[in-house]
């Protein structure tokens, strides 16, 4: 352990994991918060509307957005690295263009399909137009290129602070919300808020950093001219973008899924069973927001990455461990303590779920390794396979079991996912020496 922090990449990983985790504890307790006032506030049912309307714009938003920021810690990180900023505004360029494609699409085809898909979430007629409403966020959702830019030059901390923001303020209205009975209205108006508030900062910080750092015209929106100039552009962005959107549906889109097959309520308990699985697994996906850009700075045919790789996949598993247990010890009290004892069952969920999350903790470099090495369809083909198996157990266990083949599904849909991505990166591994330093494009 102690040769593991005398590398320098290692510990610039821990360091901004804990920029992130400063805030994410405290963004973890105060999301707690904003539930809770939210669950206790409201009848289950109305709780479940809450979330499926809330899911249901992420669902549409995840689903149609382009993974920018990985594209500008993919292609930008070497540029910045080089100097070469005219690369970097094109990475830059393209991503913003990217942005406001995507959100415009996705704004329309989300109102476009509620009509649709209401009934069949669990929507009653009184409240679709405040789901209508709710959907104007998704332009907003699906920006990355902020988070990207920041990521690429070692802003972590500016990011922390970002992140705590929505959280405080959809805390801060959830217990007015609750104090003055405000009822579904009141919280699904501070839900809104908090969450473009957020996202209006993150645009913020980025716009001041890039001006900091003497870098101008980065957000000039392109498609076609910054393309061309970008090898392998189109390959990734595409391929990051479905991955991403197979993701959306084993992750958000489970709230959907539970709501058309169980009904609103069983989605709420579900939603309070994957906000306790979030919040545990949080020490895994703070290092894999601070591994991915540090890797990237790492010749890939050498094996210092792939050992930074498996430090991090043995920390973080080891953390897992440690979690799951905690989770299980205390998740019951805690749950009735902070939601009421109507949402107890949300605990028999996660005693299968906690096993899953020592598996995801454990597989979280897969993906960016993967990345680094060009193969990024490998990495799509995993999630593929993982997220299909995984909808198709989720709707045919729920049917069978009730909220409790969810959670099996969901613990199957995991090992899968890091099965399936772990075959080709150890054979990536194998033929690390054929693989060049920043070249992003596809390997053939």
């Amino acid at each position: 352990m102690k040769h593991w922090f005398a590398d320098g990449s290692f510990r610039t990983i821990l360091r901004n994991a804990s920029y992130l985790g400063s805030s994410n504890v405290v963004s973890a307790l105060l999301g707690l918060l904003a539930l809770a006032c939210a669950g206790r506030a409201m009848s289950p049912a109305l709780f479940g509307t809450l979330v499926v309307v809330q899911a249901y714009a992420k669902s549409v938003s995840d689903f149609a957005k382009f993974q920018t920021w990985q594209f500008v810690v993919q292609f930008g990180t070497p540029a910045l690295a080089r100097q070469d900023l005219a690369r970097f505004r094109d990475v830059t360029g393209l991503s913003f263009g990217l942005d406001l494609a995507s959100g415009a699409v996705a704004v329309v085809g989300g109102m476009a399909l509620l009509p649709l898909l209401g009934h069949a979430v669990g929507l009653k007629p009184e409240d679709f137009w405040w789901a209508m409403a709710y959907c104007t966020l998704i332009p907003t959702m699906t920006a990355a290129t902020p988070t990207g830019i920041l990521r690429s030059i070692d802003r972590f901390d500016l990011i922390a602070v970002q992140q705590a923001i929505t959280p405080f303020l959809r805390a801060v209205g959830s217990v007015l919300a609750y104090l003055f009975h405000l009822g579904f209205p009141g919280f699904i108006a501070t839900w809104y808020i908090s969450s473009l508030a957020g996202d209006m900062c993150l645009w913020v910080f980025a716009v001041r950093e890039l001006r900091r750092q003497n870098i101008h015209d980065a957000l000039r929106p392109g498609l076609l001219a910054p393309a061309r100039r970008i090898k392998g552009a189109w390959d990734f962005v595409w391929t990051t973008n479905f991955a991403h959107s197979i993701w959306s549906a084993r992750n958000a889109g489970s709230n959907v899924l539970v709501g058309i097959v169980l009904g609103p309520a069983a989605a709420g308990v579900f939603k309070v069973a994957l906000t306790f699985f979030d919040a545990a697994g949080t020490p895994a996906s703070l290092m894999q927001k601070s591994f991915y850009p540090e890797i990237m700075r790492l010749d890939p045919s050498s094996t210092r990455p792939w050992k930074l790789g498996v430090r991090s996949a043995a920390l973080a598993g080891g953390l897992g461990v440690l979690v799951a247990l905690l989770v299980i010890l205390v998740g019951k009290p805690l749950i009735g303590s902070v939601f009421g004892a109507k949402y107890l069952e949300a605990y028999d969920l996660l005693q299968i779920m906690s096993a899953a999350l020592v598996v995801s903790m454990a597989g979280f470099p897969l993906e960016s390794l993967l990345y680094i090495a060009s193969r990024q369809r490998a990495a799509l083909v995993a999630q593929a396979l993982a997220a299909l198996t995984y909808a198709g157990l989720l709707v045919g266990l729920s049917h069978l079991m009730g909220l409790m083949g969810a959670a099996i599904a969901y613990f199957i849909g995991t090992c899968l996912e890091a099965l399936f991505s772990l075959i080709p990166t150890v054979a990536a591994y194998r033929q690390r020496h054929t693989l060049s330093f920043h070249a992003p494009e596809e390997a053939r």
